[in-house]
């Protein structure tokens, strides 16, 4: 007797199909076994289990019977593969294969992977990690000497600063920035990263054993005293700059470490092997990791500045420390550049791992005149240019008061070096601290308390700056009672005011800046980001340096221009929360219709793909389809020719593997 197949869940073929003549080649017969040979009943031939047909990977399948079954599993599930559907059922996968057994396909193994990591993101994503913690551990040392030489150097003050920012590292950024885009022309991107670094390692790594030993002999003293004498006081600054030339050289060079190095050359090589959801995952550990390399590398300047307390007198300990702290810039520097030929060799060239295939967006250049008509056409962009602005003038503007005040209190180099190291170790702790808490503010309180607390921490600190500079005299009686000093207080307090407005502009003045390009239309949310580019980071960054100069030549010295400056600070800051209170008003109605718009767009993606697979399930029910693909699909002898299967199979294998293969976009 026959086996009854239950019908439960099975697709029901016609008693008695339609067939069309067809005669294969000899050759196609031995391959595909006819209909008969594999249903050899004609109740199999009108039931066929759809299990077999949806479920081919899995161990349980519902074997058909017969003595074709019997002797050859493997044709059976040829045969059964014959008789799907092709568009709605994937008899073969890509990626998988029928052993010798019959036993089904095997699954693809998954990629190894290491704490939830695949080992081929770690191998791309470790490098970078270690390149970045190199990079910012040297920033930090050379940050910190590049004011220790230019600050407390002979003949000099922190009144170098404002002249040093303006007529020397500006336009020496500017000359390297032209420079590298012609050599980016001409060499390879490999060859372009080398000729970049090795001369800042050169350079540093000369500076300390070459340079400084003969600064007596190099620098024009002689010259510079002339010139100050004819020139008056006031123009201590400008003078200064000659006098100590290959101290301002190592300042602008440091400086450019911070914009090259960092900037152009390891963003520039991160964003080309990487893929945009690793960049999401991992960029912002990148900023966790820069904040640690600052807390260690104000530890090692700290260590070799206070050297010299274990010397003998008369030895040069600022030296001996230049050199030790030089020699770490040397050393990491070339573990840069090892780091990157190891991840050129090894990731980049390796064709099996994911790359990042994104193209920049070319950014509209405008003119000068094109950036104040955008800026004067929305008051949108208007308020956030001021809080650029501001941001840029009041930091300066305090930073410059406090190191002058430092060098008073601390004139000798290493002592002022030492200082400088806790400061960093200081600026890292609290760096780190406010991006972890930045999210919870934004969640809790919204973009208005977020954006409004850089200035507010900078007018509290200010304020309690400028105070003690001039009324300090008055509280020398309680200062005393503490043990300070109103110019150790002011120091105290100039340091706590660099720091956590450092920490608020890192981790919640950067973030709110950004988000408030978001609610903007497509065409001002470009303009307006390239005419704040064009207009306001230049303001922002040389206009308190401009004021400094301005108040000095026109005061006499840096020391009696204070009040004005503290004067100008205030105002500075109290249209700083007058812009951002403005923008508040603005930003949050917008952000609300964005997120409405959002949930509809959401809502409208959901209704259709629900109406979709309603009406494929419907489809799924009737037999039509089925019959007449079966009946078109198969001929006298239920064997398809070869020309019909072949393209199918190839296609679906080549789509399937392109998408395991193929990186997230």
């Amino acid at each position: 007797m026959e086996r009854v197949i239950s019908t439960k869940g099975l697709l029901s073929l016609p008693l008695k199909p339609q067939t069309r003549p067809f005669h294969p080649l000899h050759t196609l017969r031995r391959r595909f076994p006819s209909a008969a040979a594999c249903f050899p009943s004609p109740a199999l031939r009108a039931h066929v289990p759809t299990s077999a047909l949806h479920d081919f990977s899995s161990k349980e399948r519902t074997s058909i019977p017969g003595p074709t079954a019997a002797a050859n599993p493997e044709r059976s599930h040829l045969c059964l593969g014959l008789w799907a559907e092709r568009r709605r059922v994937p008899t073969f996968r890509a990626g998988a294969a029928i052993p010798a057994d019959g036993a089904g396909f095997v699954e693809e193994k998954e990629k190894p992977k290491f704490l939830g990591v695949e080992i081929s993101t770690l191998t791309k994503i470790i490098p970078l990690g270690i390149m970045f913690f190199c990079i910012l551990f040297n920033y930090t040392i050379l940050r910190d000497t590049k004011d220790v030489l230019v600050v407390t150097a002979k003949g000099s003050s922190a009144e170098i600063i404002p002249f040093l920012k303006t007529w020397v590292n500006l336009p020496m950024a500017v000359g390297f920035m032209l420079l590298y885009t012609k050599l980016s022309n001409v060499l390879s991107k490999e060859a372009l990263f080398y000729t970049v670094i090795l001369p800042f390692i050169a350079f540093f790594g000369a500076f300390a054993f070459v340079l400084y030993p003969l600064r007596d002999a190099i620098h024009p003293t002689a010259l510079a005293d002339k010139l100050l004498a004819a020139l008056g006081p006031s123009f201590l600054g400008p003078v200064a700059i000659l006098r100590i030339w290959s101290f301002c050289l190592f300042y602008v060079m440091a400086e450019l470490w911070g914009s090259v190095v960092i900037s152009v050359l390891f963003w520039g090589f991160a964003n080309q092997i990487t893929t945009v959801e690793e960049a999401k995952e991992f960029y912002p550990l990148f900023g966790l990791g820069a904040n640690i390399a600052l807390i260690f590398s104000g530890r090692t300047v700290k260590y070799f500045s206070n050297l010299r307390k274990n010397l003998g007198p008369g030895v040069d300990g600022w030296a001996i420390s230049l050199k030790g702290m030089m020699s770490i810039v040397v050393l990491l520097g070339l573990i840069i550049c090892a780091i990157y030929g190891g991840v050129n060799k090894f990731v980049v060239n390796d064709p099996s791992l994911p790359r990042s295939d994104r193209k920049k967006k070319e950014k509209p250049k405008l003119g000068m005149n094109e950036s104040l008509k955008v800026l004067l056409s929305s008051r949108y962009v208007r308020d956030l240019a001021t809080l650029v602005v501001a941001y840029g003038i009041s930091i300066n503007l305090v930073e410059v008061t406090w190191k002058s005040k430092l060098k008073a209190q601390f004139p000798s180099p290493n002592e002022y070096s030492s200082f400088m190291g806790d400061f960093s170790t200081a600026t890292g702790v609290a760096t780190f601290t406010m991006m972890l808490l930045g999210r919870l503010i934004l969640r809790k309180f919204g973009w208005g308390v977020a954006a409004m607390i850089t200035p507010t921490v900078l007018l509290l600190t200010g304020v309690g700056f400028f105070s003690l500079i001039l009324f300090g005299e008055p509280l020398t009686p309680l200062l005393g009672s503490l043990g300070m000093t109103p110019l150790l207080a002011a120091v105290y307090v100039g340091a706590l005011q660099n720091i956590f407005s450092k920490s608020a502009k890192y981790s919640l003045f950067d973030p709110c800046k950004e988000m408030a390009y978001i609610p903007l239309d497509e065409e001002m949310k470009v303009k307006g980001k390239a005419a704040i580019d064009v207009v306001c980071n230049p303001l922002g960054k040389s206009g308190g340096a401009l004021i400094q100069q301005f108040m000095i030549l026109t005061f006499g010295s840096l020391a009696n221009s204070t009040p004005y400056l503290g004067g100008i600070l205030l105002v500075i800051v109290l249209a700083w929360l007058g812009a951002a209170r403005s923008l508040d008003s603005q930003f949050s109605p917008l952000a609300k219709q964005e997120l409405e718009k959002e949930k509809m767009l959401k809502e409208k993606v959901k209704e259709p793909s629900t109406e979709a697979t309603k009406e494929d399930n419907d489809g799924s029910k009737g037999n039509g389809s089925v019959h007449e693909s079966v009946s078109s699909d198969s001929s006298s002898n239920g064997s398809p020719s070869k020309q019909e299967l072949a393209p199918e199979s190839e296609g679906s294998s080549e789509t399937t593997s392109s998408e395991q293969s193929s990186p997230v976009r």
